[in-house]
């Protein structure tokens, strides 16, 4: 799948819902809980895997450094991002210049 920005996925196992905000310098397969994630309007069955059970909040960004891959979280859910079996963080927001 290419994972251009503006993409959005659905995961295929919970109610997360991402879309691709900065594209992966490399083929990834994102997933969700385990899964691999969707396009939108596509179903999924599948079983939520108990290792990749963390969650997602919305309005988070979770990246890769090694990929360049950056998604924003528009739906939360059980399922925990990754790219095959490892774990996409979540990022920290940037600080803010302080005003003296």
């Amino acid at each position: 799948m290419d994972l251009k920005p503006g993409t959005r996925l659905r995961s295929a196992v919970c109610a997360t819902e991402v879309v691709v905000v900065r594209k992966p310098t490399q083929e990834v397969e994102l997933r969700c809980g385990g899964a691999p994630m969707l396009p939108p309007g596509v179903e999924g069955d599948g079983r939520l895997d108990a290792t990749h059970g963390n969650g997602t909040q919305m309005g988070k960004r979770y990246a890769d450094a090694d990929s360049g891959i950056e998604v924003l979280c528009t739906k939360p859910g059980e399922g925990s991002l990754s790219l095959g079996d490892v774990p996409l963080l979540q990022k920290d927001a940037k600080a803010l210049p302080s005003s003296d």
